[in-house]
Formats: structure tokens, sequence, C-alpha cells
């Protein structure tokens, strides 16, 4: 069955039981806190449904819609060898938003956050937020409005989705200024081996947080004594999240913080624009040292549009290198991404971009990226990340996929995850020549002759991606499976894909 047959056929289903129960479209769309045009796309087979979606309609209508088997399992099938060609916009950022939906824990007001993307990880914090007593709906499907309750309820808190995202971490920041004592589940999301949370609390505890892991429990245990700012915070890890945990820990703060060693990456500088809307004082944004003056108390209705993600820009510049097409990437932030474009220039990439323009947040500069014909060769030295502004650690991996198609033998060097190096060897089976050196090494010949295959998408969300990506590039039919992990981060990735002249279709074990 094809995505849009599966997806009209839907529609025509969720018609007919809100017209036997009696409801109007704009009825059933309050119920579900949404917008009666959303209804009205769902019900004409015009909009991407999630399972998540489809349960809370089926609940309203009090009709199981459809029946998942044990699994409930979503896979790609993709018809590769296929040109790209044409336009795709980049949306706004997973990192970003997520890190900016447990800053909304510091506002006692209404925050809403603009054009945010509908993926996994996503609803997994909004599913937390909600059992701790937040209210959360989608305006115009773009929308999320939040308003926090006067006390959270976090004995309540839904603790399988809590440990289906690393992100709940970041709510130890928000809440020591606003309970003396709470627990945590332990962080989960991608499967990339062991990653201490050591440095988060070194962080914290100038604010008097105290935090127990004890390996016997599956829980995080917090109390909170009087802050002890006696001089700067000097970061033992320069983390992304990390970095938010502390400065969201200052925002509360009645006095003046100062953090050394701070990421200055996007989703770090997507929370400081939030955080300055709200009235905290920030210097040195963009910054390894920032100066941040807090409120005691926060409670502003504000709106803020988190920027575009360098990540998923970075996969469309990958799926069209490793198709060999000529693509547009639009709303690129490039000054993410600067850095990965100047290796990819000197491999031979032949690319063009627009004139600089203005995110909606008013801060980040975006381009349009387009992508031209280009004879590849291995880069020069070993391909690696470092912190920004070195090149991102989530992008390298597709930077090892575009070296695939390089003539040559490239070294990759994945030095800051365990085993996520490890995962390129899954793309062995469409044929690439990966010598596994060690679990942070690879070497990558190309240029690779793809054939077709069947994958289980490994329990991560960057290798999975480049899985697909190089599917696309692989003639025949190939079928990556349970693709959970890609819907974590990326909003209706196979469609959009699809608008440019890939051919994947979605099949759902139903």
């Amino acid at each position: 069955m094809s995505v849009l047959n599966y997806k009209q056929q839907l529609g025509r289903l969720i018609s007919q039981n809100r017209t036997e129960k009696g409801m109007t479209q704009s009825e059933l769309a309050k119920e579900l806190g949404t917008s009666q045009s959303a209804i009205n796309r769902i019900e004409r087979g015009g909009q991407n449904i999630s399972l998540e979606m489809l349960a809370r309609i089926s609940d309203v209508l009090g009709s199981n819609l459809v029946i998942l088997n044990k699994s409930g399992k979503i896979n790609f099938r993709v018809k590769g060898g296929q040109k790209l060609s044409g336009a795709i916009e980049v949306k706004t950022s997973k990192n970003a938003a997520v890190g900016l939906l447990c800053a909304s824990l510091l506002n006692k007001g209404r925050t809403t956050l603009k054009h945010v993307a509908h993926i996994e990880e996503v609803n997994r914090i909004i599913e937390v937020l909600e059992s701790i007593g937040v209210k959360i709906r989608w305006v115009n499907d773009t929308d999320l409005e939040i308003v926090p309750p006067p006390k959270l309820k976090l004995e309540a808190m839904d603790v399988e989705a809590a440990k289906r995202t690393r992100t709940v971490i970041m709510f130890l920041g928000p809440l020591l200024h606003q309970y003396s004592e709470f627990k945590l589940p332990f962080a989960g999301g991608c499967n990339l081996g062991t990653r201490t949370v050591e440095p988060h609390m070194v962080g914290l505890e100038p604010f008097g947080m105290k935090v127990e892991a004890a390996p016997n429990t599956d829980y995080y245990h917090a109390t909170v004594q009087a802050a002890s700012l006696q001089r700067a915070i000097v970061l033992t890890e320069r983390g992304d999240t990390v970095t938010e945990n502390v400065i969201m820990a200052a925002a509360l703060y009645d006095g003046v913080t100062v953090i050394r060693n701070a990421s200055p990456n996007y989703m770090v500088q997507d929370v400081c624009f939030f955080l300055e809307k709200l009235g905290v004082q920030i210097e040195g944004i963009g910054t390894t040292t920032l100066t941040i003056r807090g409120k005691r108390h926060i409670n502003t209705n504000v709106e803020y549009y988190p920027s575009e993600d360098p990540i998923e820009a970075m996969s469309f510049i990958a799926a069209g290198v490793v198709t060999g097409s000529h693509i547009t990437i639009k709303r690129a932030p490039i000054e993410f991404l600067e850095l990965e474009l100047s290796v990819l220039e000197g491999m031979g990439l032949n690319y063009s971009l627009s004139d600089e323009y203005m995110a909606r947040n008013g801060k980040t500069r975006l381009v349009d990226i387009t992508l031209k014909h280009s004879d590849l060769v291995a880069a020069k030295d070993k391909l690696h990340s470092m912190p920004f502004p070195g090149v991102n650690m989530d992008n390298l991996p597709f930077l090892g996929l575009i070296a695939s198609v390089a003539a040559g033998r490239s070294l990759l060097h994945d030095w800051s995850y365990e085993n996520r190096a490890i995962y390129f060897t899954e793309l062995s089976k469409l044929n690439a020549n990966i010598e596994l050196v060690d679990p942070h090494r690879v070497y990558i010949t190309g240029p690779t002759k793809w054939k077709q295959a069947d994958i289980v998408a490994p329990p991560a969300l960057r290798p999975s991606v480049v899985i697909l990506l190089a599917m696309l590039a692989a003639p025949g039919t190939s079928t990556l499976r349970d693709v959970y992990s890609i819907n974590r981060g990326y909003e209706d990735l196979a469609n959009r894909l699809n608008a440019i002249g890939a051919r994947i279709e979605t099949v759902q074990d139903i």
C-alpha cells in the first residue's frame, strides 16, 4: 500500500467515525488541541499523522482506528538510484526545540514556541511535561503553547517517556531553584555508549545541587541547598546539554553567574536568545564565556522562533552528494556549516551560496546552498569533530557517507562516542568499503558501487539516516527496518525527500 493511499484510507476512516459520533471537524479539533484545518487535511489524506496522534483521535472518537501488532514498527522501502532535483527547506532544530521545552519550565507565564518540528523527541518531552501538569497544545499545527501549573507534579512523571530521551537530564537546571528535592529517571535516547552525567553535576553544584545516581536504582535523586557561587563556573566538558543546564540554572539565580568553557553551539544560542526575551541578561552569546544576570522569578507571556537545524541541512547536503544530484538546500544556518563546507570544498565539492538573510528569531544567519556536479576525492586529513566552531559531532557521520563516494581512502575518527563509528560497518551491506580500526576509527574507501540491501536501522539517529541516504544511491529496492530513531529527529523525512525525487515508501506493521 502506498503512503498516499494509506493516508487517504486512514483519513476516510477518521471522517466516518467522527460523523458517526456526531462531531464536527471543529469539535474534534478542539478535543485534540489542534486546528479545524489540520483535521480537514487529515481527513483528506493530505496530512502526515503520527501514531501518537492516531491514538489520541481513537480515544476521542471511542474507536480503535487501527490495531498495531506487537512491534508496531515503521519501515522504509527505498527504490534507489534516482537523481534528486529541486529545492528542500530545512526545518527548525530538534536540539533547540527540546532545550527550549526544558527552558519553558523557568517561565510561569505562557510560552509559545513557533514552527516546531513534529518529531518523536519532541513528543517524548511533551509527554513528560504533560504528565507533571504542564498544559501543552499545538496551535495551527506548527506552534507549541506551553503553560506550567503553579506546582509541578513531579511524582506523576511519565517514566517510560522520560527514559526514551536523554533530554530529561536538562530538567535539573530549571528545577533546582524551584524544588528542594526531586527525582528524575535516568536519561535515555540514542544507544551510543555510556555518556557520563558528571559534567552536569559539576556545573550545577555551585547552585547548591547534589545529585545521587545509585547504580541499583533507575533515577537521579536531587537535593538543593543554598547556592555558593564564589567564582566562575568552569565546565569540565564543553558539552551542549551541560552548558544549557547551567545556563538555565543561572537564569533563576538572583545574581551574576560567569560560565567558562561553555559550548557556543546552535542549540545553546537558541536557549540564550529565548532567555533574553524572558528578561535574563546574557553577555557573550556565541563565545565560550557567558555572563548571566538571572531573575528570581519569571512570569512572562513570550513567543520565540527556534532557528533552523544545521544537522538536517547537512543531511540534505549528503543526500545530494551521494546521489550525484543538483539540489538546493534552503534556510541553512551557515554559521554552523561553514567548516563542514570548507572540508567538503577541499574534497572537491562544487556549490554556491545565496546572500545571507535572517532566521525568524532575528539572530541566526541563513543561506540557500546549491549543490553542483562534483568529482570528489578523499580528504587529505582525517575527518573528525570538535566542539563548535569545529566540525559538529552530529555532522561527522554525514561526512563519512560523503567519503564513501570520494575517490581514495579516508580516515574518520569519531572520538566523542564509544561505539558510533561501528555503525559505519552497516554500509558494507550496501557494498561500501569500510575497515573498522577500533570503536572510534574507520577507513572508508571510495567511490562505492552501491547495491541494494535489507538493514535494521541502528538504535541511533544519525547512523540510521546515513544508511537511508546511502539507500537512495543504491540501484534497486532496499529496506530500512524500524526507523523510530529517524523519526526522533526528522519530521516527515521520507515525504520531503520524495518531493525532490526520492522514492521512499513508508510501510507500517499494522
